[in-house]
């Protein structure tokens, strides 16, 4: 295999590892819901958002004829989808978490009605797809923000995670390579904002003292 086989194959490798890794935070938030067969403290919305995140990008990937984000993609929905599901048997006001789910699920299913019925070519389709799942991604590691305010208020880092933090940067950096690789802009631009993110969490973590640790669910291409 030549040099530049190998390395694009290390860092498709990177996208899936560190990816699967934060993703895999979830999992202490579903061992608590199980444990404590409640969902005190764990929040249902970055469930819901990264799992129609990741359909999206599969439906992308596929259309590209991409592995590593149809991979990536499959196995994040797959999580997210159990994730949602626990919450759900768990949480005893269902209603809006339905409603909820409803409405971003109508969004998705509109969306791919328009991109596979109306838009006939597939170049077209692909980026017009591409602008939509960068345009929710970046929303996405935009949102915390909110949180990150309240950390300054605070003056406290009890609500970020330092581990989760870590494997946001590494995730969005290893993507933003791979879309700089592919010399794809819907896959390199949305990951930016999560290493900026990153490195402002870092800077509160070095500023202010950590009290427990909680993970922020939160997802990625």
């Amino acid at each position: 295999m030549e040099a530049g086989g190998v390395a694009d194959s290390l860092l498709s490798g990177a996208c899936v590892l560190f990816t699967l890794i934060m993703y895999s935070t979830g999992l202490s938030d579903l061992r608590h819901m199980r444990m404590t067969r409640s969902v005190d403290s764990v929040q249902f919305l970055p469930f819901l958002t990264t799992d129609i995140n990741n359909l999206s990008w599969l439906s992308y990937g596929a259309l590209k004829g991409d592995g590593t984000l149809i991979f990536v993609n499959a196995t994040g929905a797959v999580l997210q989808t159990l994730y949602i599901s626990v919450y759900l048997h768990y949480c005893p006001r269902k209603r809006p978490m339905l409603l909820q789910t409803a409405t971003l699920l109508g969004v998705l299913v509109l969306g791919f009605g328009y991109f596979w019925l109306l838009v006939p070519s597939p170049e077209a389709r692909l980026q017009q797809l591409g602008l939509f799942c960068s345009t929710f991604t970046i929303s996405m590691y935009l949102s915390p923000l909110a949180d990150l305010a309240k950390v300054i208020q605070t003056k406290s880092t009890q609500r970020l995670s330092f581990s989760l933090t870590i494997a946001t940067l590494l995730t969005s950096a290893s993507w933003t390579l791979y879309g700089f690789q592919l010399r794809d802009p819907y896959i390199m631009v949305p990951n930016v904002p999560g290493i900026l993110t990153s490195f402002i969490r870092f800077w509160l973590f070095w500023k202010y003292s950590q009290g427990q640790d909680r993970n922020y669910p939160l997802l990625q291409t």
